[in-house]
Protein backbone atom coordinates (compact mmCIF):
# COMPACT_ATOMS: atom_id res chain seq x y z
CA UNK A 1 0.00 0.00 0.00
CA UNK A 2 1.32 3.25 -0.75
CA UNK A 3 2.59 5.59 1.75
CA UNK A 4 0.94 9.13 2.74
CA UNK A 5 2.85 12.03 2.93
CA UNK A 6 0.76 14.15 4.72
CA UNK A 7 1.14 17.04 2.89
CA UNK A 8 4.54 17.79 4.10
CA UNK A 9 7.44 18.92 1.80
CA UNK A 10 11.41 19.09 2.02
CA UNK A 11 13.39 21.21 0.50
CA UNK A 12 17.59 20.81 0.31
CA UNK A 13 16.64 18.22 2.92
CA UNK A 14 15.39 20.23 5.55
CA UNK A 15 12.55 21.80 7.56
CA UNK A 16 12.71 25.00 7.26
CA UNK A 17 10.45 25.15 10.31
CA UNK A 18 12.71 23.23 12.54
CA UNK A 19 14.48 25.54 14.80
CA UNK A 20 11.22 28.02 15.68
CA UNK A 21 9.68 24.63 17.14
CA UNK A 22 12.99 23.34 18.81
CA UNK A 23 12.96 27.06 20.20
CA UNK A 24 9.80 26.93 21.46
CA UNK A 25 9.82 23.94 23.32
CA UNK A 26 12.88 24.76 25.00
CA UNK A 27 11.38 27.69 26.08
CA UNK A 28 8.61 25.71 27.24
CA UNK A 29 10.72 23.53 29.18
CA UNK A 30 12.78 26.64 30.96
CA UNK A 31 9.56 27.99 31.86
CA UNK A 32 8.22 24.82 33.24
CA UNK A 33 11.92 24.30 35.31
CA UNK A 34 11.74 27.65 36.44
CA UNK A 35 8.25 27.39 37.39
CA UNK A 36 9.58 24.16 39.80
CA UNK A 37 12.86 26.06 40.81
CA UNK A 38 10.90 29.04 42.11
CA UNK A 39 8.30 27.25 44.10
CA UNK A 40 10.96 25.19 45.61
CA UNK A 41 13.21 28.30 47.01
CA UNK A 42 12.04 29.59 49.82
CA UNK A 43 13.70 33.44 49.66
CA UNK A 44 12.08 33.03 45.93
CA UNK A 45 8.61 31.37 46.57
CA UNK A 46 6.74 33.98 48.74
CA UNK A 47 7.15 36.30 45.32
CA UNK A 48 5.80 33.10 43.17
CA UNK A 49 3.06 32.85 44.86
CA UNK A 50 2.52 36.39 45.35
CA UNK A 51 3.14 36.88 41.75
CA UNK A 52 0.70 34.22 40.97
CA UNK A 53 -2.31 35.92 43.42
CA UNK A 54 -1.98 39.25 42.48
CA UNK A 55 -5.46 40.80 41.92
CA UNK A 56 -5.97 42.28 38.63
CA UNK A 57 -9.20 43.78 37.58
CA UNK A 58 -10.82 44.76 34.13
CA UNK A 59 -13.69 46.86 34.23
CA UNK A 60 -15.98 49.27 32.36
CA UNK A 61 -17.77 51.39 34.94
CA UNK A 62 -19.44 49.95 37.85
CA UNK A 63 -19.01 46.17 35.86
CA UNK A 64 -15.32 44.61 35.86
CA UNK A 65 -13.87 41.12 36.29
CA UNK A 66 -11.45 40.24 39.29
CA UNK A 67 -9.43 37.62 39.58
CA UNK A 68 -5.94 36.29 40.41
CA UNK A 69 -3.18 36.82 37.96
CA UNK A 70 -3.00 32.72 38.17
CA UNK A 71 -6.97 32.76 36.75
CA UNK A 72 -6.15 35.19 34.26
CA UNK A 73 -3.64 32.92 32.95
CA UNK A 74 -5.61 30.32 32.65
CA UNK A 75 -9.33 31.85 31.43
CA UNK A 76 -8.08 34.73 29.44
CA UNK A 77 -4.50 33.74 27.91
CA UNK A 78 -5.58 30.21 27.10
CA UNK A 79 -8.52 31.23 25.19
CA UNK A 80 -5.58 32.68 23.11
CA UNK A 81 -4.31 29.18 23.01
CA UNK A 82 -7.38 27.77 22.20
CA UNK A 83 -8.15 29.83 19.48
CA UNK A 84 -5.13 29.13 17.44
CA UNK A 85 -5.86 25.16 17.95
CA UNK A 86 -9.60 26.03 16.30
CA UNK A 87 -7.72 28.02 13.14
CA UNK A 88 -5.06 24.70 13.29
CA UNK A 89 -7.55 22.38 12.90
CA UNK A 90 -10.16 24.50 10.88
CA UNK A 91 -7.19 24.55 8.33
CA UNK A 92 -6.27 21.63 8.72
CA UNK A 93 -10.01 19.46 8.33
CA UNK A 94 -10.52 22.07 5.03
CA UNK A 95 -7.19 22.02 3.28
CA UNK A 96 -4.61 20.20 5.34
CA UNK A 97 -3.41 16.56 6.60
CA UNK A 98 -7.04 16.29 7.69
CA UNK A 99 -9.15 17.34 4.51
CA UNK A 100 -9.43 13.76 3.08
CA UNK A 101 -10.25 10.13 4.89
CA UNK A 102 -7.02 8.76 2.70
CA UNK A 103 -4.96 11.48 4.98
CA UNK A 104 -6.73 11.64 7.76
CA UNK A 105 -7.47 7.93 8.60
CA UNK A 106 -4.23 6.97 10.48
CA UNK A 107 -3.88 10.29 12.42
CA UNK A 108 -7.30 9.81 13.48
CA UNK A 109 -6.99 5.96 14.61
CA UNK A 110 -3.94 7.12 16.60
CA UNK A 111 -5.27 10.26 18.21
CA UNK A 112 -8.55 8.06 19.63
CA UNK A 113 -6.26 4.81 21.15
CA UNK A 114 -3.94 7.91 22.06
CA UNK A 115 -7.00 8.82 24.17
CA UNK A 116 -9.05 5.98 25.11
CA UNK A 117 -6.29 3.76 26.35
CA UNK A 118 -4.61 6.41 28.67
CA UNK A 119 -8.18 7.13 30.09
CA UNK A 120 -9.15 3.13 30.87
CA UNK A 121 -5.81 2.77 32.73
CA UNK A 122 -6.14 5.85 34.73
CA UNK A 123 -9.65 4.65 35.47
CA UNK A 124 -8.72 1.01 36.29
CA UNK A 125 -5.86 2.89 38.63
CA UNK A 126 -8.03 4.80 40.65
CA UNK A 127 -11.47 3.38 40.22
CA UNK A 128 -14.59 4.44 38.46
CA UNK A 129 -16.01 4.80 41.75
CA UNK A 130 -13.65 7.07 43.42
CA UNK A 131 -13.19 11.15 43.66
CA UNK A 132 -9.61 10.76 41.68
CA UNK A 133 -12.24 9.34 38.92
CA UNK A 134 -13.06 12.65 37.75
CA UNK A 135 -9.33 13.30 36.33
CA UNK A 136 -9.68 10.67 33.77
CA UNK A 137 -9.11 13.13 31.10
CA UNK A 138 -5.44 14.30 32.63
CA UNK A 139 -3.27 11.46 30.54
CA UNK A 140 -5.64 11.45 27.14
CA UNK A 141 -3.88 14.84 26.01
CA UNK A 142 -0.58 15.50 24.21
CA UNK A 143 1.20 19.08 24.36
CA UNK A 144 2.17 19.26 20.71
CA UNK A 145 4.68 21.40 21.42
CA UNK A 146 7.01 19.67 23.56
CA UNK A 147 6.52 16.76 21.45
CA UNK A 148 7.50 18.80 18.26
CA UNK A 149 10.06 20.17 19.85
CA UNK A 150 11.78 17.07 20.57
CA UNK A 151 10.68 15.56 16.90
CA UNK A 152 12.47 18.69 15.59
CA UNK A 153 16.30 17.05 17.28
CA UNK A 154 15.80 14.68 14.64
CA UNK A 155 15.23 16.53 11.19
CA UNK A 156 17.51 14.93 9.62
CA UNK A 157 17.04 10.99 10.66
CA UNK A 158 12.89 11.06 9.98
CA UNK A 159 10.85 11.21 7.07
CA UNK A 160 8.56 14.75 7.11
CA UNK A 161 5.29 12.84 7.09
CA UNK A 162 6.02 11.72 10.37
CA UNK A 163 6.01 15.56 11.46
CA UNK A 164 2.89 16.30 9.93
CA UNK A 165 1.52 12.56 11.86
CA UNK A 166 2.25 14.16 14.55
CA UNK A 167 0.93 17.21 14.07
CA UNK A 168 -2.58 16.14 12.55
CA UNK A 169 -2.90 13.31 15.42
CA UNK A 170 -2.19 16.74 17.76
CA UNK A 171 -5.01 18.19 16.14
CA UNK A 172 -7.73 15.49 16.41
CA UNK A 173 -6.23 15.23 20.27
CA UNK A 174 -6.93 18.89 20.46
CA UNK A 175 -10.46 18.62 19.25
CA UNK A 176 -10.97 15.49 21.63
CA UNK A 177 -9.89 17.63 24.41
CA UNK A 178 -12.43 20.57 23.53
CA UNK A 179 -15.18 17.94 23.54
CA UNK A 180 -14.36 16.37 26.84
CA UNK A 181 -13.70 19.57 28.32
CA UNK A 182 -17.29 20.98 27.05
CA UNK A 183 -19.18 18.60 28.58
CA UNK A 184 -17.39 17.00 31.46
CA UNK A 185 -15.57 19.98 32.94
CA UNK A 186 -18.51 22.53 32.97
CA UNK A 187 -20.50 23.45 36.69
CA UNK A 188 -22.71 26.17 38.28
CA UNK A 189 -24.48 27.06 34.63
CA UNK A 190 -26.25 30.13 34.13
CA UNK A 191 -28.22 30.00 31.96
CA UNK A 192 -29.00 33.59 30.92
CA UNK A 193 -25.17 34.03 30.24
CA UNK A 194 -25.37 30.51 28.48
CA UNK A 195 -28.43 32.12 26.26
CA UNK A 196 -26.03 35.45 25.82
CA UNK A 197 -23.01 33.25 24.77
CA UNK A 198 -25.32 31.41 21.54
CA UNK A 199 -26.58 34.63 20.55
CA UNK A 200 -23.00 36.18 20.08
CA UNK A 201 -22.18 33.27 18.73
CA UNK A 202 -24.86 33.46 15.82
CA UNK A 203 -23.54 37.07 15.66
CA UNK A 204 -19.87 35.49 15.06
CA UNK A 205 -21.37 33.06 12.66
CA UNK A 206 -23.44 36.00 10.81
CA UNK A 207 -20.52 37.66 9.91
CA UNK A 208 -18.91 34.76 8.29
CA UNK A 209 -21.81 33.86 6.11
CA UNK A 210 -22.08 37.77 5.21
CA UNK A 211 -18.25 37.63 4.39
CA UNK A 212 -16.74 40.10 6.67
CA UNK A 213 -13.13 39.41 6.70
CA UNK A 214 -12.29 42.49 9.05
CA UNK A 215 -10.37 41.29 12.45
CA UNK A 216 -12.35 43.55 14.77
CA UNK A 217 -15.75 42.63 14.17
CA UNK A 218 -14.76 39.14 15.50
CA UNK A 219 -12.70 40.59 17.63
CA UNK A 220 -15.23 42.54 19.54
CA UNK A 221 -17.30 39.76 19.79
CA UNK A 222 -14.73 37.37 20.59
CA UNK A 223 -14.41 39.54 23.62
CA UNK A 224 -17.95 39.78 24.72
CA UNK A 225 -18.46 36.19 23.95
CA UNK A 226 -15.47 35.23 26.27
CA UNK A 227 -17.55 37.42 29.65
CA UNK A 228 -20.30 35.37 28.44
CA UNK A 229 -18.78 32.21 28.56
CA UNK A 230 -16.88 33.01 31.72
CA UNK A 231 -20.17 33.93 33.69
CA UNK A 232 -21.96 30.82 32.28
CA UNK A 233 -20.13 28.63 33.93
CA UNK A 234 -18.65 26.92 31.11
CA UNK A 235 -14.90 26.93 30.55
CA UNK A 236 -14.05 30.47 29.26
CA UNK A 237 -11.23 29.47 27.65
CA UNK A 238 -13.62 27.74 24.85
CA UNK A 239 -14.83 30.81 23.61
CA UNK A 240 -11.54 30.80 21.84
CA UNK A 241 -12.69 27.73 20.03
CA UNK A 242 -15.99 29.58 18.38
CA UNK A 243 -13.66 32.72 17.45
CA UNK A 244 -11.32 30.51 15.57
CA UNK A 245 -14.23 28.14 13.78
CA UNK A 246 -15.75 31.41 12.82
CA UNK A 247 -12.85 33.64 10.93
CA UNK A 248 -13.30 32.98 7.51
CA UNK A 249 -10.90 30.71 6.02
CA UNK A 250 -11.67 31.24 2.36
CA UNK A 251 -9.51 34.06 0.62
CA UNK A 252 -11.55 37.27 0.00
CA UNK A 253 -10.93 40.03 -2.81
CA UNK A 254 -8.05 40.62 -1.69
CA UNK A 255 -6.53 37.31 -1.97
CA UNK A 256 -6.21 37.34 2.17
CA UNK A 257 -7.57 34.95 4.31
CA UNK A 258 -8.57 36.03 7.66
CA UNK A 259 -7.68 32.55 9.57
CA UNK A 260 -4.77 32.03 7.89
CA UNK A 261 -3.37 35.33 9.14
CA UNK A 262 -4.29 35.35 12.17
CA UNK A 263 -2.91 31.84 12.64
CA UNK A 264 0.37 33.83 11.62
CA UNK A 265 -0.01 36.28 13.51
CA UNK A 266 -1.11 34.30 17.15
CA UNK A 267 1.35 31.34 16.81
CA UNK A 268 4.36 33.50 18.12
CA UNK A 269 2.60 35.35 21.10
CA UNK A 270 1.27 31.41 22.02
CA UNK A 271 4.50 30.15 21.45
CA UNK A 272 6.62 32.50 23.24
CA UNK A 273 4.27 33.99 25.46
CA UNK A 274 0.88 32.56 26.38
CA UNK A 275 2.56 28.57 26.57
CA UNK A 276 5.50 29.09 28.77
CA UNK A 277 3.56 31.55 31.12
CA UNK A 278 1.51 29.11 31.64
CA UNK A 279 3.97 26.79 32.40
CA UNK A 280 5.29 28.73 34.68
CA UNK A 281 2.47 29.73 36.38
CA UNK A 282 1.26 25.64 36.80
CA UNK A 283 3.93 23.76 36.91
CA UNK A 284 5.29 24.69 40.55
CA UNK A 285 5.73 21.74 41.96
CA UNK A 286 6.73 21.66 45.71
CA UNK A 287 9.52 19.24 46.35
CA UNK A 288 10.11 19.13 49.87
CA UNK A 289 9.10 16.22 51.04
CA UNK A 290 8.75 14.36 47.78
CA UNK A 291 9.24 10.66 47.82
CA UNK A 292 8.63 7.15 46.27
CA UNK A 293 5.54 7.21 48.10
CA UNK A 294 3.87 10.06 46.69
CA UNK A 295 4.77 8.89 42.89
CA UNK A 296 3.11 5.85 43.85
CA UNK A 297 -0.20 7.35 45.20
CA UNK A 298 -3.20 6.01 42.89
CA UNK A 299 -3.35 9.52 41.32
CA UNK A 300 0.06 10.44 40.59
CA UNK A 301 1.14 6.40 39.46
CA UNK A 302 -2.29 6.77 37.03
CA UNK A 303 -1.26 10.07 35.41
CA UNK A 304 2.38 8.60 34.96
CA UNK A 305 1.21 5.13 33.56
CA UNK A 306 -1.67 6.85 30.97
CA UNK A 307 0.92 9.24 29.44
CA UNK A 308 4.19 6.88 29.35
CA UNK A 309 2.32 3.62 28.60
CA UNK A 310 -0.95 4.07 27.20
CA UNK A 311 -0.33 6.95 24.65
CA UNK A 312 1.97 4.15 23.51
CA UNK A 313 -0.01 1.24 23.58
CA UNK A 314 -3.05 3.29 22.01
CA UNK A 315 -1.25 5.89 19.11
CA UNK A 316 1.02 2.83 18.09
CA UNK A 317 -1.23 0.45 18.23
CA UNK A 318 -4.50 1.65 16.94
CA UNK A 319 -1.92 3.00 13.77
CA UNK A 320 -0.56 -0.20 14.03
CA UNK A 321 -3.65 -2.39 13.30
CA UNK A 322 -5.36 -0.15 10.83
CA UNK A 323 -2.10 -0.14 8.73
CA UNK A 324 -2.24 -4.13 8.89
CA UNK A 325 -5.99 -3.93 8.10
CA UNK A 326 -5.43 -1.51 5.30
CA UNK A 327 -7.98 0.75 6.96
CA UNK A 328 -5.21 3.55 6.58
CA UNK A 329 -2.24 4.15 4.85
CA UNK A 330 1.08 4.74 6.58
CA UNK A 331 3.45 7.72 6.98
CA UNK A 332 5.29 7.90 3.47
CA UNK A 333 9.00 6.38 4.09
CA UNK A 334 8.60 5.99 7.61
CA UNK A 335 9.87 3.09 9.67
CA UNK A 336 7.93 0.98 12.14
CA UNK A 337 10.46 2.32 14.64
CA UNK A 338 9.96 5.76 13.87
CA UNK A 339 6.31 5.17 14.18
CA UNK A 340 6.90 3.93 17.37
CA UNK A 341 8.96 6.53 19.14
CA UNK A 342 6.64 9.58 17.50
CA UNK A 343 3.89 7.91 19.47
CA UNK A 344 5.90 7.81 22.68
CA UNK A 345 6.54 11.06 22.33
CA UNK A 346 2.62 11.53 22.25
CA UNK A 347 2.96 10.74 26.11
CA UNK A 348 4.49 14.07 27.00
CA UNK A 349 1.06 16.20 27.67
CA UNK A 350 2.61 18.27 29.86
CA UNK A 351 0.55 21.76 29.17
CA UNK A 352 -2.44 20.35 28.00
CA UNK A 353 -2.98 17.26 31.08
CA UNK A 354 -1.83 20.41 34.35
CA UNK A 355 -4.64 22.51 32.51
CA UNK A 356 -7.03 20.10 32.54
CA UNK A 357 -5.49 18.55 35.89
CA UNK A 358 -6.56 22.10 37.25
CA UNK A 359 -10.15 21.79 36.16
CA UNK A 360 -10.76 18.28 37.69
CA UNK A 361 -9.33 19.48 41.03
CA UNK A 362 -9.39 22.19 43.16
CA UNK A 363 -7.74 21.26 46.29
CA UNK A 364 -3.86 21.53 46.52
CA UNK A 365 -3.08 17.48 48.11
CA UNK A 366 -4.40 16.51 43.87
CA UNK A 367 -2.41 19.34 42.39
CA UNK A 368 0.45 18.05 43.94
CA UNK A 369 -0.21 14.79 43.00
CA UNK A 370 -1.72 15.92 39.13
CA UNK A 371 2.04 17.61 38.79
CA UNK A 372 3.83 14.76 39.84
CA UNK A 373 2.37 12.42 37.46
CA UNK A 374 2.32 14.84 34.49
CA UNK A 375 5.84 15.54 34.90
CA UNK A 376 6.81 11.86 35.26
CA UNK A 377 5.00 10.38 32.72
CA UNK A 378 6.00 13.54 30.17
CA UNK A 379 9.63 13.02 30.56
CA UNK A 380 9.53 9.23 30.37
CA UNK A 381 7.62 9.54 26.92
CA UNK A 382 9.96 12.47 26.08
CA UNK A 383 13.60 10.39 27.02
CA UNK A 384 12.40 7.44 25.83
CA UNK A 385 10.87 8.78 22.52
CA UNK A 386 14.17 10.96 21.75
CA UNK A 387 16.60 7.53 22.47
CA UNK A 388 13.89 5.48 19.59
CA UNK A 389 13.92 7.96 17.47
CA UNK A 390 18.02 8.70 17.62
CA UNK A 391 19.07 4.87 17.32
CA UNK A 392 15.88 4.03 14.33
CA UNK A 393 17.10 6.75 12.48
CA UNK A 394 20.75 6.23 12.36
CA UNK A 395 19.45 2.05 11.42
CA UNK A 396 18.56 0.95 8.15
CA UNK A 397 15.30 -0.92 8.90
CA UNK A 398 11.82 -1.50 7.10
CA UNK A 399 9.76 1.08 5.75
CA UNK A 400 5.66 0.20 7.06
CA UNK A 401 3.57 -1.55 4.65
CA UNK A 402 0.25 -2.53 4.76
CA UNK A 403 1.96 -6.38 3.70
CA UNK A 404 4.29 -6.60 6.58
CA UNK A 405 5.59 -3.85 8.88
CA UNK A 406 9.65 -4.33 8.89
CA UNK A 407 10.30 -5.31 5.60
CA UNK A 408 13.39 -4.30 4.02
CA UNK A 409 13.84 -0.99 3.39
CA UNK A 410 15.74 2.75 3.98
CA UNK A 411 13.87 4.51 7.13
CA UNK A 412 15.12 7.71 5.13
Amino acid sequence: MRGVSYGGRRSDGRWKWVSPEAKAGLALALAAALGVLFENISIVRPYYDLFLGAPLTVAVGENGISKPLLLWINDCLMAIFFLLVALEIKREALEGALSSWRQAALPVYAAVGGMAIPALIFVGIVGYDTEEAKGWAIPAATDIAFALGVLSLFERRVPVALKTFLLALAVVDDLGAIVIIALFYTSNLSIAALGMAFMTGAGLLALNLRGVRKATPYVLLGIILWVCVLKSGVLAALAGVAIGFAMPLQAGPDGGSLAKSAEHGLHGWVAWLVMPLFAFANAGVPLEGLSIELLMQPLSLAIMLGLFIGKQIGVFGFAYAAIKLKMADPPLGASTMQLYGVSLLAGIGFTMSLFIGALAYADPEHQTLVRIGVISGSIMSGVLGAIILAFAGRATTGKISAKGIGEEGASR
